[in-house]
């Protein structure tokens, strides 16, 4: 039973984001059509849907969608597990202060961002992103002071991938390939959590302090 729960306990993560895959992957076969570029057109378009249209009641083309119930549940639980890294890799990080801001803000942005199925996405998205942006800062400023040299290029390539997404997003310059930004972004960010949950351990960051704050 200890060595089931010590099982559990070091592959949560990645259960649950399989878990999540399917259910999401299940929502995309079974939404009914319609996208950004064509309101007729029949099921999931990867390159101009966005992973939203599969939470709403109705599809694009107007019709019932049945992907909604699928892919909400696949959604609450990747912020469940996203939520989860951030409070385990917390524990990574000696200074209490910026374990707490990782660990808080993290969780924190995770709920935020399940509220974006609601009719509240927009604000959902806003504040789900300032908060997300404070964790991951804070671990990638620890990051770059550690030798993970592999890790300081998926960290620039992650916020990367996040920071044109907002700008695409609230420009609205070349919105068209948001759908697909969206999907990288998510991509990316996905493989960043598991790296970092897998191939890290506090002797990583030990004896990395930043500048004023040694508690």
């Amino acid at each position: 039973m200890k060595a089931q729960n010590i099982f559990y306990r070091k592959h949560f993560l990645l259960i649950g984001l399989l878990i999540a895959t399917i259910l999401l992957y299940v929502a995309t076969r079974i939404y009914p059509g319609g996208s950004q570029i064509d309101k007729n057109s029949i099921g999931f378009d990867w390159g101009n849907n966005y992973l939203c249209n599969l939470f709403d009641p109705k599809a694009v083309n107007g019709e019932n969608n049945p992907s909604q119930y699928w892919a909400i549940t696949g959604m609450s639980i990747i912020c469940s597990s996203f939520g989860y890294f951030f409070f385990d890799f917390s524990k990574k990080i000696n200074s209490k202060k910026v374990a707490n801001a990782i660990k808080f803000s993290g969780i924190a942005s995770m709920f935020f961002a399940f509220l974006i199925v609601t009719p509240y996405h927009n604000q959902m998205i806003i504040t789900s992103s300032f908060l997300a942006l404070i964790s991951i800062i804070y671990i990638t400023i620890y990051v770059f002071k550690s030798r993970l040299y592999f890790f300081k290029v998926l960290c620039i390539l992650c916020l990367s991938s996040l920071f044109v997404c907002n700008y695409v997003y609230y420009s609205k310059i070349y919105l068209e390939y948001l759908p697909i930004l969206q999907k990288i972004a998510l991509f990316l960010s996905v493989l960043w959590i598991i790296l970092l949950h897998y191939f890290t351990s506090k002797s990583d960051f030990g004896s990395i302090f930043l500048a004023g704050n040694k508690k």
